[in-house]
């Protein structure tokens, strides 16, 4: 059985993903994002936490981030969008429900 940490990670990451998903350029900021998470998400994290799974997510290559001085841009990728949709999967995101 999977730890619930494990869970929670996986399922906040793939909201990450979604919600770049729905936005114009498929790009916001660090406090949008943050803000969207708790708010529709209740993934309620903090800017620390948030920028880890930020970093995770680049490594994986479904997102770009940009850090100027007022805080992180994020863009999604074209994989990202992939592993958002569940036409693709990446160890460490849940893959979405169908209909969700």
């Amino acid at each position: 059985m999977q730890p619930y940490q494990d869970f929670e990670t996986e399922g906040r990451r793939l909201s990450i993903l979604r919600i770049l998903g729905r936005r114009a350029e498929y790009s916001t900021n660090e406090y949008s994002l943050r803000d969207e998470l708790a708010g529709a998400y209740a993934h309620n994290v903090s800017r620390d936490k948030l920028r880890g799974d930020l970093a995770w997510l680049e490594e994986q290559g479904l997102v770009i981030t940009q850090a100027p001085r007022a805080g992180w841009i994020i863009t999604l990728t074209a994989r990202g969008g992939d592993v958002a949709d569940g036409t693709a999967q990446v160890p460490g995101v849940a893959r979405p429900r169908p209909g969700v």
